[in-house]
Parts: structure tokens; C-alpha cells; sequence
């Protein structure tokens, strides 16, 4: 089990690698797309899990959130509105496809938060995807063709799988959705407001918890979630300034990140993508982790604040 899990870890390290080479290389900086990190991690370290299970939506939910966020961020200025319209977007697209990939969130808002205008950017997405997609299929034959289904199982069946197949399902219901509103809302507003840097892999993380609050493992934890975020994207701004923008720092970001969801005993894939954003963040530096501390420090809080309004509301409705 622990060999399997190094190996995934190094084979999405090298995944991450081969993507930030290549934006160097091409010159299109997307193609070190940021939940990419995530994703390979999560696909790779969980070969049984739902986003392992899903390569077509693996390529098509991220790459259609990607267009319609290019859209929105040639259409509309920053500002509410478009962020407001690319996270709806991105929502009601995984409401009709029943698709589990919540970083599809990460790639609509991306385009709006950095302002990305080039049309390579979905392109990059698809071709990045893919490739994940590509390289689940060829594991999934090779370990059909070297290991019985039912070793498979047992080696990828136990509880905390079964907890984060949950956590990363598809949302069901309405009732999530006014938490996760103004957590968001508040959030837009805070970074315009005060200048912070936007976080799209955290708008992922609170749909996961949000969505799916009584099963979301580090939903008891969520000073843990605060610190392996701020963690990650200082290790992320330390990996840039050290070695620049590139294949080394990409996979010595993602590598930390593992490192650091391991010490802290969270499954949060997310989180791996915020070390990552430096890549692509014009002068990655200190405003960069405060900006992460203090978006992270308010999603703990609101999400704090809505089970406290969804407990009281429970008790009043079962007085009455």
C-alpha cells in the first residue's frame, strides 16, 4: 500500500514536471494548468477512486469550464459579475454532467482571476488533461494485466477511499448551495477589495466541504486545512524564488505539498494546487501567502458560520 502510494506520488510529480517543461518550452504558460497537481495526485495515489474512474470527464469538465471562463474574461472586466457568472457557469455545468471533477471550478475561474485572454488556454487544458486521462487509461490495463481485480480491491477498497469518493461525488440538492454563495461572494469581494489575490483551487475546496459536510474529511480539522494551504503556497513561492518558474519547481512544489498533507494526515488534492499556482502568478511572493492565509482563514470561518445557522435551524424546525 505505502509503495503504491510512492509511486503515485512520484508519477504525478513527473506528470507535473513534464507539463511546466513544456510551458517553457512552448512559451504557453497554461500548460502548467495548477490542478493539475491535484488531479494527478489523486488519480494516481487512488487508481479505484471517482476521478480515476471518470477519464472522459477528466478532460471534458475542466476543458469546458476553461472555455467558458476565457469567455467571461473577454466579455466582462474583473470584478464581481464575472467571477459571480464564471463560478455559476462552472457549477450548473457539473449539476447537468454528474461530473465528480470539482477542479473544473479551478479552471473557470483561473482565466477571470489572472486575467488569461489566449485562446491556447482551454487548448492547454484539454491537451493536459488528456494526457492524465491517457496515462489512468495505460495504468488501469497494466495493473488488469499484472494484478487480480479483487487484489486491486483490496488495496484500494478501505474506508478512507470510500470517505473521499464521497467527498469528490457530485453535489446533490440545494441546500449547500446559500453556505457556499456567501462564502464565495465574501471571498470575490475581499480579494477586489483589498487587493488579494484570488485562489481558484480554494473555491474547490469549500465546494467540497460545503457540498458534502458530513463526510469532507478535514471538515473537523479546519485549522489543519488552514495551515497545509498557507504551507503549500509558501513552499510554492520558495520553490519559484530558488529555482524560477519550471519543471524542478513544479515538481518540488507538488512533492512538499504531498509532505505536508502527509504530516498533517489530510486528503485534500486541492490543496496541492495552490503550491502550484506560483507557477503562473506574475511575481509569486509574500502577498501571495497572505493572500491564501486570509481567503483560507474565511472559508474556515463561513463554513464555521453555516453549520452554526444549519443547527439552529434543525432545532427551530423541530420545535415547531
Amino acid at each position: 500500500m505505502r509503495f503504491e502510494r510512492a509511486r503515485g506520488e512520484a508519477l504525478a510529480a513527473a506528470l507535473v514536471a513534464a507539463a511546466a517543461l513544456a510551458a517553457r518550452a512552448s512559451g504557453v504558460d497554461t500548460l502548467m494548468f495548477p490542478e493539475l497537481g491535484a488531479l494527478a495526485h489523486d488519480v494516481f495515489t487512488r487508481p479505484q477512486g471517482n476521478w480515476a474512474r471518470a477519464p472522459l470527464m477528466l478532460v471534458l469538465t475542466p476543458a469546458l469550464a476553461a472555455l467558458i471562463g476565457l469567455l467571461l474574461a473577454r466579455w466582462l472586466p474583473l470584478g464581481l459579475p464575472a467571477l459571480a457568472l464564471s463560478l455559476g457557469s462552472t457549477l450548473l455545468l457539473l449539476g447537468v454532467l454528474r461530473s465528480p471533477l470539482a477542479p473544473a471550478i479551478s479552471a473557470g475561474l483561473l482565466p477571470v482571476a489572472l486575467r488569461v485572454r489566449s485562446p491556447w488556454y482551454p487548448v492547454s487544458i484539454v491537451l493536459v488533461t488528456a494526457a492524465l486521462a491517457g496515462a489512468v487509461l495505460l495504468r488501469a490495463a497494466l495493473r488488469r494485466r499484472g494484478q487480480p481485480t479483487d487484489a486491486a480491491a483490496r488495496i484500494d477498497g478501505d474506508i478512507d477511499d470510500r470517505i473521499d469518493d464521497r467527498t469528490e461525488d457530485a453535489a446533490s440538492g440545494w441546500r449547500w448551495l446559500p453556505g457556499y454563495a456567501v462564502f464565495a461572494l465574501v471571498a470575490a469581494a475581499l480579494a477586489l477589495s483589498w487587493q488579494l489575490l484570488l485562489v481558484p483551487p480554494l473555491f474547490v475546496v469549500a465546494y467540497e466541504m460545503f457540498a458534502h459536510p458530513d463526510v469532507c474529511p478535514w471538515r473537523a480539522r479546519p485549522w489543519a486545512l488552514l495551515a497545509a494551504c498557507v504551507a503549500g503556497a509558501a513552499c510554492g513561492v520558495a520553490a519559484v524564488a530558488w529555482l524560477g518558474a519550471g519543471p524542478l519547481s513544479a515538481a518540488a512544489s507538488l512533492l512538499a505539498g504531498v509532505l505536508i498533507v502527509r504530516a498533517l494526515d489530510l486528503h485534500v488534492p486541492p490543496a496541492l494546487a495552490i503550491g502550484l499556482l506560483p507557477q503562473i502568478v506574475p511575481r509569486p511572493g509574500l502577498h501571495f501567502v497572505e493572500s491564501v492565509a486570509l481567503l483560507c482563514a474565511w472559508l474556515v470561518g463561513s463554513f464555521a458560520l453555516a453549520g452554526l445557522a444549519s443547527r439552529r435551524f434543525s432545532t427551530r424546525s423541530k420545535a415547531a
